[in-house]
């Protein structure tokens, strides 16, 4: 397998890592899963309001800006946005999902807690690969 990183639209991985924010706006906001995240973490609004949040969004793009990458590598040149799609869904299913569930039974987190993180990540890869298939 030939890995051609020159291949790479570095605009679409800029917007797919881009779009992870803007899913998570409302994944995480009150108007879908936010309270019931809050109460399943243990996070309430006071410990995230002393959190240093330059760091934790700043960190947040890296994280979601690799994802995208690899994604764009994975996904390859020709992809469309089919291909794109389903290639960001499988990976997050067959990789993140699974991967997460095992943390989760380990950890002895709720159900609701990983359901809730986990389908974000499945949700999250599929618009990422939407994106990466549309521009590459």
């Amino acid at each position: 397998m030939k890995i051609d990183i020159s291949s790479v639209n570095w605009l679409a991985v800029v917007v797919a890592a881009a779009s992870a924010f803007l899913l998570g706006y409302f994944w995480y906001s009150p108007m879908l899963f936010g309270k019931r995240w809050m109460k399943e973490s243990g996070v309430t609004r006071e410990s995230a309001g002393n959190s240093n949040m330059f760091l934790v969004f700043g960190l947040s793009y890296l994280l979601s800006f690799i994802a995208a990458f690899f994604l764009a590598l994975f996904i390859g040149p020709k992809a469309g946005a089919h291909f794109g799609a389903m290639a960001g869904f499988m990976a997050g299913i067959g990789w993140v999902f699974t991967s997460m569930g095992i943390s989760y039974i380990f950890e002895r987190k709720t159900l609701t807690h990983f359901l809730i993180n986990s389908l974000y990540s499945v949700v999250n890869l599929t618009i990422m690969g939407l994106i990466i298939g549309v521009w590459q």
